[in-house]
């Protein structure tokens, strides 16, 4: 069974010192926090060629980050079309904790 629950907590998504991503409205999935597209700071982002399968929530897409001259590749990712058991973060993006710190 997938769960899923919606923070009230103002959660951030911290790389190299900066806040990328800042919400507390976030949909917590599988342990990742997805943040709400409007939530993320679109500059620090570039779109990557990366994508991945998830039996049950689609394909995923990935997104690099150069956030003052420090890069990570792939490490963020989001379901633009997810399948409907998924529906609930479509375009919402998740981070790999171990290259992006989420924290309260």
């Amino acid at each position: 069974m997938n769960t899923y629950f919606n923070t009230k907590t103002n959660m951030k998504a911290v790389f190299n010192d900066q806040v990328i991503a800042e919400s507390d409205q976030t949909e917590v999935v599988e342990g990742n926090h997805y943040f709400p597209p409007e939530s993320i700071k679109q500059d620090y982002f570039t779109d990557s060629n990366t994508h991945t399968t998830c039996p049950w929530k689609g394909k995923a897409s990935y997104y690099s980050l150069n956030v003052d001259g420090e890069e990570a590749k792939d490490v963020a990712w989001y379901y633009p079309s997810p399948k409907d058991a998924a529906q609930q973060i479509k375009d919402h993006v998740a981070f790999y904790s171990n290259k992006v710190e989420i924290t309260e």
